[in-house]
């Protein structure tokens, strides 16, 4: 089984900027939905043992990984492999800029790829499909990953042999998880306190 987490909203976030390999600190309502996403995986995992969390190496994903795992009682090892993907020289830019900028480039749907310098799809999938060739099989599969809005798509879809196109057009919210287990996926939404 995998729970899949993507980080708490960034200042990027926030500003609609692209992140990529760039960094941002998370909001306080990212702190928030980090510590609502703890609350819920408290709630699945319960006392069951034998769990561990990994995320991507960069910062948003790290500080969301070190809240669950205050939480869990567990500690956090990083994996590469399921970090964002790279947007090259459109990384740090506003996303209304670059629409203004490259009108045709933001009528499609999987535009990110097409970024000068980034990374392609083909070379997401492959790092994201050897990372989840590398877990253990179920029953002993038993994985928190917090990573991103982009990796975190390409996991879903990897896991569930998508095409492109559907796995691209997912969802990407920062206020729920997904478990992957048994060949599906369900979503479980997160409540935010008024004490988060």
């Amino acid at each position: 089984m995998i729970y899949l987490v993507r980080h708490g909203e960034t200042e990027f976030n926030a500003e609609r900027r692209m992140q990529g390999h760039l960094d941002s600190a998370l909001t306080a309502t990212g702190k928030a939905q980090a510590q609502a996403i703890a609350r819920l995986l408290v709630g699945q995992i319960g006392g069951d043992s034998g769990w561990r969390i990994v995320a991507s190496p960069l910062g948003r994903a790290q500080h969301t990984a070190q809240i669950i795992g205050e939480a869990l009682a567990l500690p956090v090892e990083t994996d590469r492999r399921v970090i964002e993907v790279s947007f090259g020289q459109w990384d740090g830019r506003l996303r209304d800029e670059l629409s203004a900028e490259f009108p045709d480039t933001f009528g499609r749907g999987d535009w990110q790829f097409a970024a000068p310098g980034g990374e392609s799809y083909e070379s997401v999938e492959g790092r994201v499909a050897g990372w989840l060739a590398d877990l253990p099989p179920e029953p002993q599969r038993k994985i928190i990953v917090v990573c991103h809005g982009g990796s975190g798509r390409v996991v879903r879809g990897a896991y569930l042999g998508l095409p492109r196109a559907q796995t691209w057009a997912q969802p990407v919210p920062q206020d729920a998880i997904y478990r992957l287990a048994n060949g599906a996926i369900e979503r479980f939404d997160c409540e935010l306190s008024a004490q988060s």
